[in-house]
């Protein structure tokens, strides 16, 4: 990032965001259903494994991972924004999983003691982190030797118009921000992925890629979407004229149109899958 970045105003703008938007982010788990469990399967969970859920938002992964691995083993859930936690264990607790734990932390800073658990998750989180060597060298030290890592992120733009379409329209109609963002897209690269994680002690570096299809009813579903992944972005958008949100959508609509199937819109995108041994 830039000199002029500020680590700590990012990270309460995302928990703000993220808090914002818990349970929305929640509902729209079911577009995302097959990255899940390929994450989920790249990580090779066992029952009585103990588990950590980084950046595990409303629980999405952990309420999952929890039913492979319980009742012996167990998923701590952690995230930023507590909000994001406390809707995932009231749907942990209506699905019949009242033993997820979850505790909020800093994925930089992580409050957990040294070779505590077996399995480390990070799905759709680790690019959004300011310092993600740091993050993953937080992760090596929680994760017992021997144990697993399995991540997933953004593919390069250009592969992931479920993002793109939509910052596209933003960067046009919108001034750029006063302090860059990090890139969703900025761990896009197989090659650059393995390196970021061997550089923090993996071995056994694995980067595949997952495509998966979202179907939206119309461009305001897409756009709702967008938005219900968009954390801390999704906090300033709210915050501009209603005008400028009318105009927002409007551009939106115009360019899915390459996307129509129908009565609707396909919207296929790709994450890189990474695993690693610890």
């Amino acid at each position: 990032m830039t000199s002029d970045f500020d680590a700590r105003r990012f990270k309460a703008l995302e928990r703000s965001g993220f808090n914002r938007i818990a349970a929305r982010y929640a509902d729209g788990a079911p577009l995302r259903a097959s990255l899940q469990a390929a994450l989920l399967d790249a990580a090779r969970l066992a029952p009585g494994e103990k588990v950590l859920d980084l950046a595990a938002g409303p629980g999405l992964l952990a309420r999952d991972a929890a039913r492979r691995v319980l009742p012996d083993g167990w998923v701590l859930a952690s995230d930023i924004a507590e909000n994001m936690l406390a809707e995932g264990l009231r749907r942990a607790e209506s699905e019949g999983l009242p033993d997820l734990l979850a505790a909020a932390c800093d994925a930089e800073h992580l409050a957990f003691a040294n070779a505590s658990v077996d399995v480390a998750l990070v799905g759709l989180g680790l690019f959004i982190f300011p310092d993600p060597a740091r993050a993953l060298a937080e992760l090596h030290r929680v994760v017992r030797p021997g144990g697993r890592i399995a991540l997933s992120v953004w593919g390069p733009r250009e592969a992931v118009p479920l993002i793109a379409r939509a910052q596209a329209c933003i960067a046009r109609l919108l001034p750029a921000p006063k302090v860059a963002r990090p890139s969703v897209f900025r761990l896009g690269e197989g090659e650059a992925l393995a390196e970021l994680l061997g550089a923090a002690g993996f071995a056994d570096v694995r980067v595949v890629p997952h495509t998966f299809a979202c179907r939206f009813d119309s461009a305001d579903d897409y756009w709702q979407a967008f938005l219900d992944l968009a954390g801390g972005a999704a906090e300033s958008l709210a915050r501009l004229p209603d005008a400028t949100q009318a105009r927002l959508r409007a551009e939106v609509a115009a360019d899915l149109a390459e996307h129509r199937d129908g009565d609707g819109y396909v919207v296929e995108s790709t994450v890189l899958l990474a695993s690693a041994r610890r």
